[in-house]
């Protein structure tokens, strides 16, 4: 049980949904202090995409659109909000001009997420963002990825620079952040430049499932692929919301046809539960690309999923167990 009435987030069966400031999935919005458990935080960066920009404007969409979320999983029955304490805790700093400096800014302030014992999840922002959070919370040691993405993000250099949203994995295994025998790609597909990153994958032991695999293995194979590559130990998990369909998702940078359905996703993450989660985070979700809004309301269902994920992490409650599959 939450321990303090500080955190109670916003009831929408009393408080109408319209009214109210915004906050990510009507969260209280709380300061970084004990005795916070759960950090709900916005990284409005997108200097790091490379294609179409917008994801600067993810976290304020997605907190509009959080005001759909109720507080309880349908299918695991957790309740976040009553398992930890949960509070939006603002957006993290960023340079407009500089993605190099945004990204000394955004790991500053989640060392200090961190140093109050609360694990943040995160809604960018373009998949720069992943970096500058390990760089906070894995310092003391490589931990497990299970990244859902069309694209591998395994590059060494893009577009002559080796910080963007393309290379976050690769610069996360170089600095000891994250164990590639611990990572699990979900959802790669699309045309590629050539091979050079797949081969990086591979070569360094990343369990990489393309859609073409994920179609063979089906949603059930796909998590126990899951379990077996990460095993008990912490492991953070990132969302590129370009893992969706873009029938689902139309609102980022680079739409991949093929992709994962909604549904698929939801069940995976409820699948997982009793994981080791010691961080999560949505990225690349443009609201100025998709005038439908649903990119953000699905973005906002999914960070719900994380948040659960991480309450049953936190607190070992195993009574909300995985669903049947």
């Amino acid at each position: 049980m939450a321990s303090t009435r500080a955190f109670e987030p916003t009831d929408s069966s009393v408080i109408p949904r319209y009214s109210e400031m915004a906050t990510f999935m009507r969260a209280a919005r709380v300061e970084i202090a004990e005795p916070l458990d759960i950090a709900l935080v916005g990284v409005p960066l997108d200097l790091g995409a490379t294609y179409r920009s917008g994801a600067r404007h993810g976290p304020a969409g997605v907190r509009e659109a959080s005001r759909l979320i109720r507080q309880v999983n349908p299918t695991t029955k957790v309740n976040p909000y009553r398992m930890c304490n949960v509070g939006d805790v603002g957006d993290a700093p960023t340079h407009p001009l500089s993605v190099e400096r945004s990204v000394e800014l955004i790991q500053g302030f989640y060392e200090r997420v961190h140093a109050v014992g609360a694990t943040a999840i995160s809604m960018g922002g373009d998949h720069t963002v992943p970096l500058p959070i390990l760089r906070a919370i894995a310092r003391n040691g490589a931990v497990g990825l299970v990244q859902i993405d069309s694209h591998p993000d395994t590059f060494d250099e893009f577009m002559g620079t080796k910080c963007n949203h393309a290379t976050f994995v690769r610069r996360s295994i170089e600095e000891g952040l994250v164990d590639p025998r611990r990572v699990i790609q979900i959802g790669l597909r699309g045309t590629r430049y050539g091979d050079d990153d797949v081969e990086y994958g591979a070569s360094v032991g990343i369990r990489m499932i393309t859609m073409d695999e994920y179609e063979t293995l089906g949603r059930n194979g796909v998590c126990d692929e899951i379990r077996r590559v990460v095993g008990d130990r912490a492991t953070y998990v990132t969302i590129d919301i370009d893992g969706l369909d873009p029938m689902e998702a139309p609102g980022t940078g680079v739409p991949e046809p093929g992709g994962i359905s909604m549904r698929d996703l939801q069940m995976i993450l409820r699948s997982v539960t009793g994981l080791n989660v010691i961080g999560a985070d949505i990225c690349e979700v443009a609201p100025p690309l998709d005038p439908t809004g649903i990119t953000c309301i699905n973005a906002a269902n999914l960070m719900f999923e994380l948040a659960c994920l991480v309450a049953v992490a936190r607190t070992g409650k195993r009574q909300a167990v995985a669903p049947e599959r």
